[in-house]
């Protein structure tokens, strides 16, 4: 590979990494804070020691892909760190004491007995907070950032609009949907039974927020409303919200017929379809609507350099992940997890 291609190639594949790493932190960490915000609704104590000890071993090695973006963000794309990190000061700090709440709950909850409940309430607190905030870290960045000579330019505030309310919201009923896929699997026949129920009112709010979405995000965008209602654009991109459309149906149609492993494997469908429909509104943006993955990335000479550590860790972490979910998965059908 010549040294001029590598400006161009480089914050490509760093941008693949870092949507990667996101990806799967809502992916497993979503199906995780949705646990904590069923919590309090869950039907007896039973149940909810049986809803935190599936998500037991895998709920801190979760946080690992949210460290890895943040981190990834810092080192491969320095000036869209500068931007968001003042823009979304707020809600950050607001999710990371969400997440300290819970896990200190998560390691408490186990020891205590007279005061149990408190570490409920804390464990359940610390999950809707961290999930509120990610959703409106997702609607402020959807919305863009008021950006001035490559500095934010914004007030402390401005992440707080009705958009970034409202994806809040959904993000929520999508981490709802997730949690209640995997209690489906892993759950007894009297969980599985509560998940069932929650799962349909779930994916409802899910399918009209992604209605919603899929008005209100061009309308405040007209560069995303050409993307995608350009003719030729329109045939290109349709396998998108078509696949959208089927995966809602066929989720409706295995909680009817009470299938217990598709509807965790189909919720994280449409997280993948919305998630790719969210990249094709927005690329090559990473600071919408004005700073590309090009001009906010670091130098190729140290783009490079992480690079080689990249190749080798993020295998390594992939397989770890996979494995362990593997090893619970054979331990828990053979054993069962209740």
């Amino acid at each position: 590979m010549t040294p001029d291609v590598l400006p161009i190639i480089l914050p490509l594949v760093w941008g693949a990494i870092l949507a990667l790493a996101v990806f799967l932190y809502v992916l497993l960490g979503g199906y995780d804070l949705g646990l904590g915000v069923l919590f309090p609704l869950a039907p007896t104590h039973q149940d909810r020691d049986a809803m935190m000890g599936s998500v037991a071993p895998f709920w801190d090695g979760n946080e690992t892909w949210l460290v890895m973006g943040g981190g990834g963000l810092l080192a491969a794309f320095p000036l869209a760190y500068s931007v968001m990190l003042p823009a979304l000061y707020l809600p950050i700090i607001l999710m990371l004491i969400g997440l300290i709440l819970r896990g200190v709950a998560f390691e408490f909850r186990f020891k205590s007995t007279e005061l149990r409940w408190t570490w409920d309430l804390a464990f359940a607190a610390g999950s809707i907070l961290a999930a509120l905030m990610q959703g409106l870290i997702i609607g402020a960045f959807v919305q863009g950032f008021h950006v001035v000579d490559n500095k934010y330019a914004g007030g402390a505030f401005d992440w707080l609009t009705p958009f970034a309310l409202v994806t809040a919201l959904a993000v929520l009923a999508g981490y709802v949907l997730l949690s209640a896929g995997w209690l489906i699997m892993k759950g007894d026949e009297a969980l599985r039974d509560w998940a069932y129920g929650v799962a349909r009112y779930a994916l409802i709010a899910v399918a009209v927020f992604i209605l919603i979405f899929s008005i209100w995000t061009p309308l405040i965008h007209p560069e995303i409303a050409r993307r995608w209602f350009t003719p030729a654009n329109m045939v290109m991109l349709s396998p998108v919200p078509l696949a959208t459309a089927a995966a809602i149906g066929a989720l409706w149609l295995s909680l009817e017929r009470r299938m217990r492993y598709a509807p965790f494997l189909l919720a994280a469908v449409i997280f993948l379809l919305c998630y790719t429909g969210l990249a094709v509104s927005l690329f090559p943006y990473i600071i919408p609507p004005s700073i590309t993955l090009w001009q906010a990335a670091a130098a190729p000479e140290s783009q490079l350099f992480m690079l080689y550590g990249a190749i080798p860790i993020l295998p390594i972490i992939l397989g770890y992940t996979a494995y362990s979910y593997y090893v619970f998965w054979d331990a828990t059908e053979h054993e069962g997890y209740h």
